[in-house]
C-alpha cells in the first residue's frame, strides 16, 4: 500500500461534484474514496447499493442541472466528494519494481478533459500510473472525472512540486524516459527498444518546456501524415502507449 498525505493546497477547497454514472459509481467502489452527498433522481438512485451512511436526496433532472457546470451530462447521478488522498511518487515506483509498465509523466497539461482522457487511455493500456505537476495541472472536477470515466479511481495520479526532479527519481528507477515532440528525429518506435517507458508529453501548442527535454533519454514523434500538424495530446497519448503495449 503506498504512503499518502492530505495535499495542503486542497484541504480548504471546495469539494469536487462528480455526475455522470461512470464517475459516480466509480467513486461509491472505491475505498480510498470518500463519497460526502448523493443526488439523483428517484429511478437512477433506485440502482444502486448505497452505503447507508452517505447522506441521498432524491431531485428532479432539473435541480440536478442546477447542481453542475451548464448542460453537464449527469445522468441522473451528481455526488459530492473528497478529494483523493496524495500518492508518493517513490511509492508508486517501489510498487511497480519489477513489472514493465509504462509511466505517463504530464508536463502542464492543465486541461481536465485531456488529463481525464490520459488517464483512461492509462487504464486501458495498463500503464503504472501518471505524473503531474502539483501547480500545472487541474485538481480533481466533474468534468475530469466524466472524462476519465471511471478511471480517476484506478490509475494512480502522483503530483509533484518538481518535475526534473520527479524525472530525475523515474530514470534511477530504471525507466527510459521519451518525451514525445513533434521536432524528433526518430519515430517512437524506432527509439524505445525494449526498455520501460516513461512517456513523457506536454501540452497543446507550447509542447514540453526545454528543461523537461531536456531530463528526457531520448526524444520521439509519431509518425502522423503530414496533413495533421500534431494530435491533441490525450490522442498521442493514447497512440502512443497502444504502440509501447504493441511491441511485444
Amino acid at each position: 500500500m503506498a504512503r499518502k498525505g492530505h495535499r495542503p493546497s486542497q484541504a480548504s477547497a471546495s469539494r469536487p461534484r462528480f455526475y455522470g454514472r461512470h464517475a459516480v459509481l466509480a467513486a461509491l467502489a472505491n475505498p480510498e474514496r470518500t463519497v460526502r452527498k448523493l443526488w439523483g433522481t428517484r429511478e437512477a438512485l433506485a440502482a444502486l447499493d448505497i452505503p447507508p451512511a452517505i447522506p441521498i436526496t432524491y431531485a428532479d433532472v432539473a435541480d440536478l442541472g442546477r447542481l453542475v457546470p451548464g448542460d453537464a451530462p449527469h445522468q441522473g447521478l451528481v455526488a459530492e466528494v473528497d478529494p483523493l488522498e496524495e500518492i508518493w511518487l517513490g511509492d508508486l515506483l517501489q510498487q511497480g519494481a519489477g513489472d514493465r509498465r509504462p509511466l505517463v509523466v504530464l508536463d502542464q497539461v492543465t486541461d481536465p478533459h485531456n488529463v481525464g482522457a490520459v488517464l483512461r487511455s492509462a487504464a486501458a493500456f495498463d500503464a503504472l500510473g501518471i505524473v503531474t505537476q502539483d501547480r500545472h495541472a487541474p485538481p480533481e472536477s466533474g468534468a475530469l472525472a466524466r472524462a476519465a470515466s471511471g478511471t480517476l479511481e484506478t490509475v494512480p495520479w502522483v503530483r509533484v512540486v518538481n518535475l526534473a526532479r520527479a524525472l530525475e527519481e523515474i530514470a534511477e528507477a530504471g525507466f527510459w524516459r521519451v518525451g514525445l515532440t513533434g521536432h524528433a528525429s526518430g519515430t517512437l518506435g524506432e527509439v524505445m527498444g525494449d526498455a520501460r517507458i516513461a512517456l513523457v508529453l506536454g501540452a497543446e501548442g507550447e509542447g514540453m518546456r526545454q528543461n523537461t527535454e531536456a531530463h528526457c533519454d531520448q526524444l520521439a514523434r509519431l509518425p502522423i501524415s503530414p496533413k495533421v500538424e500534431s494530435l491533441n495530446v490525450s490522442n498521442a497519448a493514447a497512440v502512443a502507449l497502444y504502440a509501447i503495449a504493441a511491441r511485444g
